[in-house]
């Protein structure tokens, strides 16, 4: 008979459970932003493995690094929760430990008062720089479909295209392009 591997299902950890258990011991916490935002400002005692660079072999070499053995749970933080709940999506098919996304990411933790620590960075997040560069992108496009040739408004329609498909997938395409960046690596 073989044994097949248990896949855990995606939990998320309220707000208040997690700052409640952070106070009273030592939590395994991977923070999967890039780590241009990590530098910019952090969660003390997070481990950062960015989500394009996460599979089983970064996971266990960053377990084994900061000489955590065998967690009984590792706690998932981003910016918002998203990045986290893919994260989690792909260790659950990889580990048995369980994982678990911490409610509302870094911003939750800052709206709640949690105290962050202020790295040296000067990079603004993943998700402004995807607004930013689509909203560009759709301007740009109008502009020259005006100015230069009509055909060009298809710059902004595929942008429109790329938003569509982000928001039904939960994959954004330009944010894992912009993660790549030179400024969005430590």
């Amino acid at each position: 008979m073989t044994q097949t591997a248990q896949i855990n299902p995606i939990a998320t950890v309220p707000l208040a459970e997690f700052l409640q258990l952070k106070k009273n011991e030592a939590l395994t916490i991977i923070d999967v932003r890039t780590p241009a935002e990590v530098n910019n400002e952090y969660l003390e005692g997070c481990h950062n493995l960015p989500l394009q660079e996460l599979d089983e072999d970064t996971f266990n070499n960053l377990l084994n690094q900061a000489n955590v053995q065998t967690p009984t749970a590792v706690y998932l933080l981003c910016g918002t929760g998203m990045r986290a709940k893919k994260a989690a999506e792909k260790l659950s098919a990889i580990n048995a430990t369980k994982i678990l996304v911490i409610e509302g990411g870094m911003g939750a933790l800052k709206a709640v008062g949690e105290k962050t620590q202020q790295g040296v960075g000067k990079t603004i997040s993943l998700e402004r720089q995807v607004r930013i560069s689509a909203g560009a992108l759709v301007v740009i496009g109008i502009i020259l479909g005006s100015v230069i040739n009509p055909a060009l408004y298809g710059l902004s329609a595929f942008v429109g295209a790329g938003l569509v498909f982000a928001g039904v997938t939960d994959t954004c395409g330009m944010a894992m392009l912009l993660a790549r960046m030179p400024w969005n690596r430590a």
